[in-house]
C-alpha cells in the first residue's frame, strides 16, 4: 500500500512539473465574463531602430509603415541622432556652435505622419563638440564627453525648443528624452566615468527642462540593468530632474556588446533571464527615493549581436512571448531591439540572413519574431481571467474572443555549443502533448473561428531560406516566394454556431515552440 501511495505521489508530482513546462493535456480554461481588467500593452508602447541616418533610406520607411499597420507600436527609439552624418552641429571658426536639423526635420516628420512618436535618445557626441576621438561602430559614433559641457547643454536646448516649435508642446509633453546609450560600457559607449556620465545627464536634462519643465527625461540607458539604485540617488541628492528610469537586458550569459558582430553567445538555460532583470529594476525604483518612476527598458531581445541566428530561427517567437508574459506590469515598456535588418553598427551586411535583431529582414521579409508581435496586436482590449502561464486570452467590444498561446522549450544544448552553429540548423521541433481550450459565458450566434500558426516550417522565413541552400543573395522572385508563404494569413478558418450554452471547446495537438492564435469573430 505504502508503495502505491508513493508511487502515486510521484506520478501527480510529474504531472504538475508538466504542466508547469507546458506540457501534455495542457486546459486553458476561461470564461467570457470573467475578466482581468484592461489589457496591459506595454509589449508595443516602443521599438527600436539601429540609427537616426538609417531612417532617411526609403525601404527603411517602408518598413516601418509596415510595422506600425500590422503590430501598431507607440514610439521609435534609435541611437545617433546627434552624430555627424544627421549634420546637427558645427562650429565656425571663432567656435561659435551653428545648429542644423533639417535631416532630422526629414525624419521626425516621417516617424509623426504614422501617428508614431519618437523616444528620444541624446546621443552620440558631434564631433565639433567632442573632447576625443574614440567611436564605435562602422559609422563611427563618437562615445567621448563634450569638451564643454555648457555647450552640450545649449545644444540640448536648442534642439528641444526646435521640436516645441515644429512638433508643438502637447505633442513634445508625450515624448521622452533618454540621456545617450549604455554609457556603463566603457571602453564601448562611454569614454567617461560613472560621474562623468552624471554631470553629462545632469547638463542634458537641464537643457530639456529649460524649453519646458513637463518634457520627461531620464536615463542611464544602461546595458544589464546597471546603475538604476545610483541614477536615482545622484537625482534625488543633486535635485536633477528624473522623470523615469530607462535601461537594457538580453538573454544570454555573457556579455554586453558585440560592436563587429564576431562574439559567440549561448541562449541563458535560466528561466527568469530578461524578465528578471526588469522585475529587479522595478523593485530597485520601488525602494528608492523616487518610488514611483516609470521604468522603460529601451532594449531587449533574446541575444544582444547583430549576428545570432536566434534572432532568425522559429525559436524566437514562442521566447518573445514567454518573456513579456513573465515581465507582466514590471515595466511601462519593454522595446525590442530592433525592428529591421536594415542596421548597419558592423557595417553593411552582406546576405539576406545572418543572425540580426530585425522582425523584418532586409528585403522586408517577416521572420518568425515578427508575428509574436503581429498575433499580439490581434488581442482584444479587455483581459479574460486566465491561470495558463503561457498564453493570454482576451475579448474586445464587438464580442470577439482571442486565445494566444504558445510553448516555449528551450532546447539549447548548452554552454558547449554556440547559437552561431546550434540555430542555423534544421531543427525540427519534437510533440509537446495537447491544450485543450475551453471557453464559457460566449454570446450566442454564428462566428468566424481563424486559426493562426507560427513555429517549424510554419511562418518560419529561415527554414524557407535554408531549404535554398542559404543564397548570399536572393532573387526577386526568391523574396516574394518565402514573403507569400510567410505572410501570417490563418492556417484556416471556419463557420461555427455556439449554442444556448455558451461554450467552445476545441483541442489540438501542440510542438515545442509553436505559438497559435484562436481569433473567434462574432458574425
Amino acid at each position: 500500500m505504502k508503495r502505491i501511495l508513493i508511487l502515486l505521489v510521484l506520478i501527480h508530482s510529474i504531472q504538475i512539473i508538466g504542466q508547469n513546462n507546458n506540457a501534455e493535456n495542457r486546459t486553458i480554461k476561461v470564461d467570457f465574463n470573467k475578466t482581468a481588467g484592461k489589457l496591459n500593452t506595454m509589449f508595443k508602447e516602443c521599438i527600436g531602430a539601429g540609427r537616426a541616418n538609417e531612417g532617411l533610406r526609403a525601404d527603411w520607411q517602408q518598413q516601418l509603415a509596415l510595422v506600425k499597420k500590422e503590430c501598431d507600436f507607440k514610439y521609435i527609439r534609435f541611437h545617433g541622432l546627434l552624430s555627424d552624418d544627421m549634420a546637427v552641429y558645427r562650429e565656425d571658426n571663432k567656435g561659435n556652435p551653428e545648429y542644423n536639423y533639417q535631416y532630422v526635420d526629414v525624419l521626425f516628420d516621417y516617424i509623426v505622419s504614422l501617428k508614431m512618436k519618437p523616444f528620444v535618445e541624446l546621443g552620440f557626441m558631434p564631433n565639433a563638440l567632442a573632447s576625443g576621438k574614440e567611436t564605435i561602430f562602422w559609422w563611427k559614433g563618437n562615445v567621448t564627453p563634450p569638451k564643454d559641457y555648457k555647450k552640450w547643454e545649449d545644444l540640448i536646448k536648442n534642439l528641444t525648443a526646435h521640436f516645441k516649435e515644429r512638433y508643438g508642446d502637447e505633442e513634445v509633453k508625450t515624448w521622452y528624452f533618454e540621456v545617450w546609450n549604455e554609457p556603463n560600457l566603457s571602453p564601448g559607449f562611454w569614454t567617461g566615468t560613472q560621474q562623468e556620465y552624471f554631470k553629462l545627464y545632469d547638463y542634458a536634462a537641464r537643457g530639456v527642462k529649460a524649453v519646458n519643465p513637463a518634457y520627461k527625461v531620464g536615463g542611464p540607458a544602461t546595458a544589464g540593468a546597471g546603475w538604476v539604485p545610483e541614477t536615482i540617488e545622484f537625482c534625488a541628492k543633486n535635485n536633477v530632474p528624473l522623470d523615469f528610469i530607462s535601461t537594457h537586458t538580453y538573454g544570454v550569459n555573457q556579455g554586453y556588446l558585440d560592436e563587429f558582430g564576431t562574439s559567440g553567445t549561448v541562449l541563458s538555460p535560466d528561466v527568469n533571464s530578461v524578465n528578471g532583470d526588469v522585475i529587479n529594476s522595478r523593485k530597485q525604483i520601488t525602494n528608492s527615493a523616487k518610488p514611483n518612476l516609470e521604468l522603460h527598458y529601451t532594449e531587449w531581445s533574446s541575444s544582444y549581436t547583430p549576428a545570432d541566428p536566434i534572432h532568425d530561427s522559429y525559436h524566437s517567437a514562442a521566447y518573445i512571448l514567454q518573456k513579456l508574459k513573465q515581465v507582466g506590469s514590471a515595466a511601462n515598456s519593454m522595446s525590442y531591439w530592433v525592428f529591421t535588418d536594415i542596421f548597419e553598427e558592423p557595417g553593411p551586411r552582406f546576405t539576406p540572413f545572418h543572425g540580426g535583431f530585425g522582425l523584418l529582414n532586409t528585403q522586408g521579409i517577416k521572420k518568425p519574431a515578427y508575428f509574436s508581435y503581429y498575433l499580439m496586436n490581434k488581442l482584444g482590449e479587455t483581459e479574460l481571467q486566465n491561470s495558463d502561464r503561457a498564453s493570454w486570452t482576451s475579448k474586445n467590444a464587438k464580442g470577439d474572443v482571442q486565445v494566444l498561446l504558445w510553448d516555449f522549450t528551450n532546447t539549447h544544448p548548452g554552454d558547449k555549443v554556440w547559437n552561431q552553429t546550434y540555430y542555423i540548423q534544421d531543427l525540427p521541433s519534437k510533440e509537446k502533448g495537447k491544450v485543450k481550450v475551453e471557453i464559457d459565458g460566449i454570446q450566442k450566434g454564428k462566428y468566424l473561428l481563424e486559426i493562426y500558426k507560427v513555429g517549424y516550417k510554419v511562418n518560419d522565413a529561415y527554414a524557407d531560406y535554408l531549404a535554398m541552400n542559404k543564397p548570399s543573395q536572393l532573387t526577386r522572385q526568391q523574396v516574394n516566394f518565402i514573403k507569400e508563404k510567410n505572410n501570417g494569413a490563418p492556417i484556416s478558418t471556419e463557420k461555427i454556431t455556439i449554442d444556448g450554452k455558451g461554450t467552445f471547446s476545441r483541442e489540438f495537438k501542440i510542438n515545442e515552440n509553436d505559438v497559435v492564435m484562436l481569433n473567434l469573430i462574432k458574425q
